[in-house]
């Protein structure tokens, strides 16, 4: 097994996740609610999106091992 490679690309595609995400922001349909000094904030299509990637790529590496 070759875990050790599997783990650095993993992380490597989560940095990059990170980093566009960083870059794009608050997506439209996130959740953002304001009243007097508090904050809401949920980014529920952002957890969408990720859900969906991480989806896709856990079905490839099942697929290629």
């Amino acid at each position: 097994m070759d875990i050790g490679k599997t783990l650095i690309t993993i992380g490597i595609l989560i940095v990059i996740i990170g980093v566009l995400f960083k870059f794009i922001g608050k997506l439209p349909g996130d959740i953002l609610i304001k009243k007097g000094n508090a904050t809401f904030y949920f980014p529920i299509v952002t957890s969408i999106i990720v859900s969906v990637v991480f989806s896709l790529l856990f079905y490839l590496f099942g697929k290629f091992r």
